[in-house]
């Protein structure tokens, strides 16, 4: 089952699949054909993932801090290869 949602903010779309495979863990977050988001969540986990759902869904808002501490340690190695590079 494919659905299309739109981010409010950023109106991107982020396509969710659904999925049976028991070797699979039960939500995976990648990229569609088109580089855009797309999460995946596993039927087979579904009373997993029933259970812990209040606490996957409070996973967003400690998620964009994580992202912003990946994007400050990215951009800090770039800054010190700019840096060398002048040298």
């Amino acid at each position: 089952m494919i659905e299309m949602n739109m981010i409010k903010d950023k109106k991107k779309p982020v396509e969710f699949r659904k999925v049976m495979d028991e070797e699979l863990p039960p939500i995976i977050i990648t990229m569609n054909e088109n580089d855009e988001p797309k999460m995946v969540l596993n039927m087979y986990h579904r009373i997993w993932i029933s259970l812990h759902r209040k606490t996957i869904a409070g996973i967003i808002n400690v998620f964009p801090e994580k992202i912003d501490d990946i994007l400050d340690d990215f951009l800090g190695e770039q800054r010190a290869n700019e840096k060398m590079d002048w040298d």
